[in-house]
């Protein structure tokens, strides 16, 4: 679940500071505030890595399981290769424009608005506050699923009622009035350790669902599929363009590298990388159990101590990085519906609605699925080509807007084609166990 608390957190701090000098930000004001190159390679690249990287990666072994082993892998693959093509386009959009003059240009808003004016930025806009609200839905999901599997397994009934709801909404439900607390702070400071924490225990969770999916494929072998064929194409998209999410956080941090000529090198590696991990996370997990893989793949973990703590370590940190999550939504809505003011209905209206969305969500991975199609198409694919193609539309040849042409037809046709399929899996999956 990328571009997520990270990305909250530079938004945060400098549109915060930016606020305290304009109380009431015009509309070719910069979100985020600059500031001075200080970032080392190895630090850049662990920014790429906690940027993209979370939550989301446990449901890839349910994606491998849907779609089939070698068509995920060939799937991420490609993915991870043309995000990485799309987020350089930006950092290329940006130094174009800065070159030539435009004013000072800090985030993926920012950039919309140089490109494109107000229309710009209020799409870029308008799909962040989708994403980050879609990906708080799913940290939601998450809650209410683990802690279904973890206190309500033990029952003959699997879908055992409390209180009249099924337990995952029981559980989504019970966290509203306390993320609305948590989301009423103004200031994130309090809250920024929880980022640290979170990526701890997402690598730790990691690596100890790993040693459990090696210790198991050692004792059996079940039975996998290589391709499912071309009727899951469009969802094994889906859900890859969701995992390596991160687009909107890669201008804050090429603006902070120390060497920005070697970022597209450290970019390439962490790319690389992260793809590398997810593939082979995906393929152990499917490869453990086969068809019982579980939509989250903990559910599949056995009983005992060190997956009961796996299990409420990282409903933990999701619950509290939530409002890290949402905090980007925050700022742009206040900035347009309060003049930059904190405005606290406006915060409980948006936790409001990802918890009312979140109890309908019958499956996390379809979910990805559903928000990868829908909208990290959109900002990792379709935009990125397109202001690449409108800034440099008088320099390039004709190969150039080809290519940019092509990627923004091929992201759209994706996107709506994916989110079609999702939408179809999501209503399946309430009638039939999946």
């Amino acid at each position: 679940m990328g571009n997520e608390r990270d990305a909250a957190a530079a938004i945060a701090g400098g549109s915060t500071a930016h606020r305290l000098k304009h109380p009431s930000p015009l509309e070719d004001t910069p979100l985020l505030g600059g500031g001075r190159p200080r970032s080392s390679q190895a630090k850049t690249f662990a920014n790429v890595f906690i940027s993209i990287v979370g939550a989301g990666v446990l449901g890839l072994p349910y994606a491998f399981k849907r779609t089939g082993w070698a068509m995920s892998l060939l799937m991420l693959f490609s993915v991870a290769a043309v995000t990485y093509y799309c987020m350089m386009l930006l950092v290329y959009t940006r130094r174009k424009l800065v070159a030539d003059g435009a004013s000072e240009i800090n985030s993926f808003g920012d950039l919309g608005f140089s490109v494109c004016g107000s229309s710009g930025r209020a799409i870029v806009d308008i799909l962040i506050i989708l994403a980050q609200t879609s990906f708080s839905v799913g940290y939601l999901v998450f809650i209410g699923n683990t802690l279904s599997n973890l206190f309500n397994s033990s029952t003959m009934d699997l879908s055992p009622n409390v209180l009249g709801n099924s337990p995952e909404i029981f559980y989504i439900m019970g966290c509203l009035p306390f993320q609305l607390g948590l989301n009423s702070i103004k200031t994130l400071t309090h809250l920024a350790p929880m980022s640290i924490f979170a990526d701890v225990v997402d690598l730790g969770a990691m690596g100890v669902v790993m040693v459990e999916d090696i210790s198991v494929v050692l004792k059996r072998r079940p039975a996998v599929e290589a391709f499912r064929g071309l009727s899951v194409f469009f969802y094994a998209m889906g859900v890859a363009a969701y995992a390596f999410e991160g687009i909107a956080m890669i201008l804050p941090l090429e603006s902070e590298m120390k060497d920005r000529d070697n970022f597209g090198k450290i970019l390439a590696s962490s790319m690389a990388f992260i793809a590398s991990l997810y593939g082979g996370f995906g393929i152990l997990g499917y490869f453990a159990f086969g068809e019982e893989t579980s939509d989250v793949i903990t559910s599949n973990m056995g009983p005992g101590l060190l997956s009961a703590i796996v299990k409420l370590g990282l409903c933990i940190n999701l619950f509290f990085t939530m409002p890290l999550m949402m905090n980007p939504a925050y700022e742009i809505i206040e900035r347009r519906f309060s003049g930059g003011r904190y405005c606290v209905w406006l915060r409980w209206l948006l936790v409001l609605m990802a918890t009312l969305i979140a109890m309908w969500v019958p499956n996390f991975t379809d979910f990805l699925s559903l928000v990868g199609s829908g909208l990290c198409f959109s900002l990792g694919f379709v935009l990125p080509a397109l202001f690449h193609l409108l800034a440099f539309k008088e320099e390039m040849g004709w190969r150039g807007w080809c290519l940019d042409m092509v990627i923004v037809v091929f992201g759209t046709v994706l996107g709506v084609a994916g989110t079609v399929t999702a939408v179809k899996q999501m209503y399946s999956a309430n009638g039939t166990s999946i």
